[in-house]
């Protein structure tokens, strides 16, 4: 399962870039509000991709269909790599059918039950974002929405890529990843917290310790 992270922040990115373990980025227009607003949105989205490059969602603001495939070719053509992010919704669909026709990739977000998911797939959708956290609120079962997805997609031999999103704490990945998920969009904070366990912190101190009293031993002789 690939690793994306699911920020704006130029230096969450940057650093979780350097770790060498994620190959993408999702952003959307929340995330994007609380970075600097002296810079223009696609000077922000430019910087992330080349320091990541592979895959980057920019997320659509319109609501509209011919308003959505007006911000697509906006997007695209300050940066022509950018997978184009799409609410489910019935004016995004025939969106997503548009982009799909021009070879265009598409991500279609605010997924939350298998019906969207398929409507999504027929439609062209390049990926389809299942939100976890955001079910589990509301008193959903996200992963199991995840994995009703994920069976329907091993039956029918579906192709479109999903994505969990709305990630909120490190079970969420293994869990997506257990599901068969080809993709975890991860907050910069949560993917950090996956790195770590208290046994790794103890081994390497006790590591360390033991060297360098084996340093201070072969001194002293």
């Amino acid at each position: 399962m690939q690793l994306f992270v699911d920020s704006a922040n130029i230096a969450e990115i940057r650093h979780a870039a350097e770790l060498g373990i994620i190959t993408g980025v999702t952003t959307n227009p929340s995330l994007l509000a609380k970075e600097d607003p002296t810079q223009p949105v696609e000077k922000i989205i430019a910087t992330i991709y080349d320091i990541v490059g592979g895959h980057l969602s920019v997320e659509v603001v319109s609501t509209d269909t011919d308003g959505m495939i007006r911000e697509a070719e906006e997007i695209l053509s300050w940066l022509p790599e950018a997978t184009i992010k799409i609410p489910m919704i019935p004016t995004g669909l025939a969106a997503v059918r548009e982009l799909s026709r021009r070879e265009i990739p598409t991500n279609v977000t605010l997924v939350f039950s298998p019906t969207q998911a398929l409507a999504a797939a027929n439609a062209g959708a390049t990926y389809v974002s299942i939100f976890l956290g955001r079910l589990d609120d509301v008193g959903h079962d996200g992963i199991g929405v995840l994995r009703q997805v994920m069976e329907i997609w091993d039956v029918q031999g579906i192709e479109s890529e999903i994505i969990a999103a709305s990630v909120r704490h490190p079970m969420h990945i293994v869990e997506a990843a257990r599901a068969g998920a080809h993709i975890a969009t991860v907050p910069y904070k949560v993917l950090m917290q996956s790195l770590k366990h208290p046994l790794t912190d103890a081994g390497l101190e006790a590591f360390l310790r033991d060297a360098a009293k084996r340093r201070q031993q072969t001194l002293s002789v």
